[in-house]
């Protein structure tokens, strides 16, 4: 055997070790459902999930059954869901009828819906099916439905958790370990806050400046004042420990996402998008691994924070007790529950 022959022989099966080593450490495959083609993230997310030149737990992870659902009363999910649904079959996605018939196929779920209102209900056979869920902003269309979707996970063990894309990105992690920040003391958040008529006002875009506040502020705001005008909304929150946070909803002018964050030591400006894989590689890991990444006592209360703001409102700027809006929720919540 000569000695150039014996070298490819040996960098054959080298590779071959290579590539059968790197086919036993991906990740198990997982079949992901969507829940809701009436949203731009839906086709997105697939494109993302659906890469084959994924690494880590984005690999061997791919959507292979969709829901389209719909809105027939929000003009953007009823203009949209047709031509959405089109586009994820053409990725090669089945489209089922149903809810049920999509939860035999897939071991995962993103419930994916643009309106908040359906969530309960679509979620409802996914916690039966112990199927772990992504619950996309916002995760409910009331406080109330938000309790109730906490109370079914919790009581079927099925994990699950809700949040905007803004809470995750590498600038977050950056912006926290900036050593001239300190420890934080207050965060300026903003973003656009176009309104739906069917939900409470930050719940439908103001949701993500929202999200950040909480990135940064964690949870813990005691009351909320909200000031707005025909192109903005301004919202004050007071956290038990005497820090104030802001939001400020833009519906006039250059809308964009951002944040100010105040410590002990100097102001950082934080990054506002930064693209929806960062969101989709916490997603992914969640599924693999069954723990949310976010107590469901956290966005609770981020839900809370946007109900309180719109009681605010309507009591004229006044500030509100998110203990006092949870209370009444909750009672909402146990009433219906008889």
């Amino acid at each position: 055997m000569s000695r150039s022959f014996a070298f490819l022989v040996a960098l054959t099966l080298s590779l071959l070790a290579v590539q059968t080593s790197s086919a036993a450490d991906a990740p198990p495959p997982l079949r992901v459902g969507i829940i809701g083609l009436d949203t731009s993230h839906a086709g997105a997310f697939t494109k993302l999930m659906n890469d084959p030149k994924n690494t880590g737990d984005l690999a061997n992870m791919k959507v292979v059954a969709a829901f389209p659902g719909g809105s027939k009363d929000i003009e953007s999910s009823a203009s949209r869901v047709e031509k959405y649904t089109a586009d994820i079959k053409a990725m090669g996605v089945e489209i089922v009828d149903s809810i049920p018939a999509l939860l035999t196929k897939v071991d995962c779920v993103l419930l994916e819906s643009v309106d908040g209102r359906p969530h309960l209900e679509q979620v409802r056979p996914v916690f039966a099916a112990g199927k772990p869920v992504f619950i996309d902003k916002p995760l409910a269309g009331s406080l109330v439905d938000a309790l109730t979707i906490a109370e079914l996970g919790e009581k079927s063990k099925t994990p699950w958790f809700s949040s905007s894309s803004l809470r995750y990105g590498p600038g977050v992690a950056l912006t926290k370990a900036n050593p001239k920040l300190g420890e934080i003391t207050g965060v300026s958040a903003w973003s656009p806050c176009s309104l739906e008529k069917t939900h409470p006002d930050l719940y439908w875009y103001g949701i993500h400046g929202c999200e950040m506040l909480y990135t940064y502020m964690g949870p813990g705001c005691q009351t909320v004042s909200r000031t707005q005008t025909e192109g903005t909304d301004f919202v004050v929150g007071t956290w038990k420990d005497g820090r104030i946070g802001t939001f400020r909803g833009i519906r006039q002018g250059k809308a964009d996402y951002g944040a100010t964050v105040y410590g002990t030591k100097g102001s950082v400006a934080a990054p506002g998008y930064e693209g929806y894989k960062p969101l989709l590689e916490v997603v992914a890991t969640f599924f693999r691994t069954g723990k949310p990444p976010i107590a469901a006592s956290e966005t609770i209360e981020l839900m809370a924070f946007m109900e309180a703001a719109d009681e605010s409102k309507r009591q004229g700027g006044k500030p509100v007790s998110i203990a006092d809006v949870l209370e009444k929720a909750r009672a909402q919540v146990k009433a219906t529950a008889k």
